[in-house]
């Protein structure tokens, strides 16, 4: 989605002829689609900073989103330090947890269906045992015949 940005902070779909709110953005975006936002007046690319504003908001929605010493240190060290963390690692990182985490949810659907397969074979097993033919061969000595 390319949005174009006016100085009344308003966004505009261009694609579709709609403004559109931060929320529409964000769940443009949830559903695995990237947009892409310039300034409509010097066509700057401001897609980071939206991008930013939308975190920004959810955060302040649930009032906690990084922790404050975190907040110090980014304040703190500013540009200086934390641009490579957040170039280089931050994102690998997270899509290495992604990785894992769809991994382990994969792995847990198989244990699930595993178990779920086992719980079926031992309920066939048991339908195919008649308990009271058993019980009854041990009283007379029936299994011993055989």
């Amino acid at each position: 989605m390319k949005l174009k940005k006016y100085a009344n902070r308003r966004l505009y779909d261009a694609e579709n002829s709609r403004h559109v709110t931060l929320e529409q953005v964000a769940a443009h975006i949830r559903e695995g689609n990237e947009v892409e936002v310039v300034d409509a007046k010097t066509q700057e690319d401001v897609t980071s900073f939206i991008l930013t504003q939308i975190v920004l908001e959810a955060a302040k929605n649930r009032n906690f989103l990084i922790p404050v010493p975190l907040l110090h240190m980014i304040i703190r060290y500013g540009d200086n330090l934390l641009v490579e963390f957040f170039d280089k690692y931050l994102q690998q990182t997270i899509a290495v947890y992604l990785e894992h985490k769809k991994a382990m949810d994969t792995q847990f659907s198989q244990w699930l269906e595993m178990g779920r397969g086992l719980s079926d074979m031992t309920r066939q097993g048991m339908e195919s045992v008649d308990p009271m033919r058993a019980f009854m061969d041990v009283l007379t000595g029936s299994s011993k015949k055989k």
